[in-house]
């Protein structure tokens, strides 16, 4: 029994010593370690590096190009397979990695290292891999039908041989679905072998031809839906099926023209790298900004059938509540249009896989392109908030009476970055809504429409002002009562004096701002001609008799 003991405290001390030296044998912090890396494929030749992750990416497309791939099957890692598959299967694998590789992706040259260990000396300090080796490195994700897929290089160290750089093996195993989703479609493999060979630029004489046609049919297709809605939109006899149409016109041409780009380019023709590059990302923006545009339409068409506004006069002062919800309404449109762009902005930029891939450091240059387009905008944006300020305070609403600048208007649009303003004699006056927020306006019919009109005339020294309030009066019972207000309010003030005479004012008491005007003017016109009368009749003066020199 002691025996059996002492043997095992043996066995357990020669395990604890063997196993630092195992340990020591294979450093698993740099590399993978394997028995033996694609045992079934011959010896790989001199020709091929793959002592750094660039030295395998450029031994890659220099067999490709040499189409040597017996050669290149070495940059897999092919262990998965059985050995006597490997020699069959890798070059087959090697060609449809290079396709899709070509296809699919641009390989910034700067962005992959060309170091043994793999590290990135130029990597920012905050990244958690800074100044750390590497064993596996990300160059591209693809997206399968239900999940995106990686692009590995990881490095192996086969028994005792060197480390070298390899595709991982889940790589290797996603090659095929990869190669099956963009790969060459049917209709291109039926096409001449003639148009696949190169031509300018990397690309293939199909994708030279096709290009252009691809573009002048997709523009073809988005001018027929727009034509063909607008025809439809003529033809409706209900003023909402035209509304609708009009509102589903862009959206539909422009989603229409982009869809058929990004479909054609998807699966009938998959176009090189270099054009999937710009095609890819601006037909994505098509589509989505097709789709925003149709939401925000829609959303415009449920509202103006909802609370219909183009038969009803905001001016009038019983609309008070009416030009309340219009200004609401149209503020809710701009809260909402922000809204949905920032959605459409962030959804857009969430596909960074899109932009990885194709070789664009869009997220990289994410904090200047912020910095730039926020100076480039901030007159606008600071416009938006402005108008959006306007709705929530109520200093302006779309209706109201006001006087701008010596400027009497109505309010008749409070857009995004402009308030068009109507003059009473007709003529819009523009005003940027940062200016129209910041400058002081009288707003006639804010709180109540009721308001007096003061009307200012230079009297003489010797006018009875008693007579005046006569007259006064006389003009106030001659009047449309419906357009005036409290007649308490009636009042006749001498409100200053100089050497030509002395101020008298009439107080006028209207009950509409947007009639006022007019009213006072009439009252005017009236009291001249009266005052005029009496100083006639009575042989007194009651205005002024000066030259205008010295008026001057």
């Amino acid at each position: 029994m002691l025996y059996r003991l002492l043997n095992c405290l043996m066995l357990v001390l020669l395990v604890a010593i063997a196993s630092p030296a195992t340990a020591q044998s294979c450093d698993i912090e740099r590399w993978y370690c394997v028995d033996g890396l694609n045992d079934g494929l011959d010896t790989a030749p001199d020709t091929l590096d793959q002592t750094t992750p660039r030295a395998a990416i450029e031994s890659l497309i220099f067999a490709a190009r040499n189409d040597d791939r017996s050669a290149a099957a070495h940059l897999l890692n092919l262990n998965a397979l059985p050995n006597d598959q490997q020699a069959v299967d890798g070059p087959k694998l090697i060609r449809q990695l290079e396709t899709i590789i070509a296809r699919k992706t641009i390989i910034d040259w700067n962005n992959i290292v060309d170091r043994p260990d793999g590290l990135d000396a130029r990597g920012p300090s905050e990244d958690r891999m800074a100044g750390q080796a590497r064993k596996s490195i990300l160059l591209w994700t693809l997206e399968l039908e239900d999940h995106p897929t990686a692009i590995r290089l990881n490095r192996v160290k086969p028994g005792e041989n060197d480390a070298v750089w390899v595709f991982a093996p889940q790589t290797v195993a996603d090659i095929p679905a990869l190669y099956e989703r963009y790969g060459p479609s049917p209709l291109e493999r039926w096409l001449p072998d003639a148009l696949k060979q190169n031509a300018i630029f990397g690309l293939m004489w199909w994708e030279v031809a096709g290009l252009p046609i691809l573009l002048l049919v997709s523009a073809l297709i988005g001018y027929l839906v727009w034509n063909s809605l607008g025809a439809l939109s003529q033809k409706a006899k209900r003023r909402i099926s035209r509304n609708v149409l009009n509102a589903v016109r862009g959206p539909a041409a422009t989603g229409a023209s982009t869809g058929f780009a990004l479909y054609v380019g998807a699966n009938l023709f998959v176009f090189s790298g270099q054009i999937t590059t710009w095609l890819a990302p601006v037909a994505w923006i098509g589509l989505m900004a097709s789709g925003l545009w149709l939401v925000v339409n829609a959303v415009e068409a449920i509202l103006d059938q909802l609370v219909d506004l183009e038969d009803t006069d905001l001016t009038q002062r019983q609309e008070e509540h009416t030009r309340t919800v219009a200004t609401r309404i149209a503020a809710a449109r701009r809260a909402f249009i922000v809204i949905v762009v920032f959605i459409g902005g962030g959804v857009f930029l969430s596909q960074t896989s899109i932009f990885q891939n194709l070789g664009l450091t869009l997220l990289g240059t994410a904090g200047a392109l912020t910095l730039v387009l926020g100076f480039a905008a901030r007159r606008v944006l600071g416009n938006i908030m402005a108008s959006l300020q306007i709705a929530l305070n109520g200093s302006a609403k779309i209706g109201d009476r006001i006087v701008y600048k010596d400027y009497l208007c109505h309010v008749e649009r409070i857009n995004f970055t402009y308030v068009q303003l109507r003059d009473w004699d007709g003529t819009r006056l523009v005003v940027p809504v940062e200016e129209f927020v910041s400058t002081p306006f009288e707003n006639w019919t804010m709180k109540e429409p009721a308001m007096k009109r003061i009307i200012k005339i230079k009297c003489a020294h010797e006018a009875d002002i008693e007579a005046l309030r006569r007259i006064f009066n006389d003009v106030i019972e001659e009047l449309d009562q419906d357009e005036l207000g409290d007649l308490d309010n009636v009042k006749v003030r001498v409100a200053d004096q100089d050497v030509f005479g002395k101020d008298v004012w009439f107080a006028l008491p209207c009950a509409d701002p947007n009639t006022s005007w007019d009213v006072a003017c009439i009252a005017r016109e009236r009291i001249i001609a009266k005052g005029a009368k009496l100083a006639n009749d009575r042989k007194t003066p009651i205005f002024p008799d000066a030259q205008p020199a010295e008026a001057a």
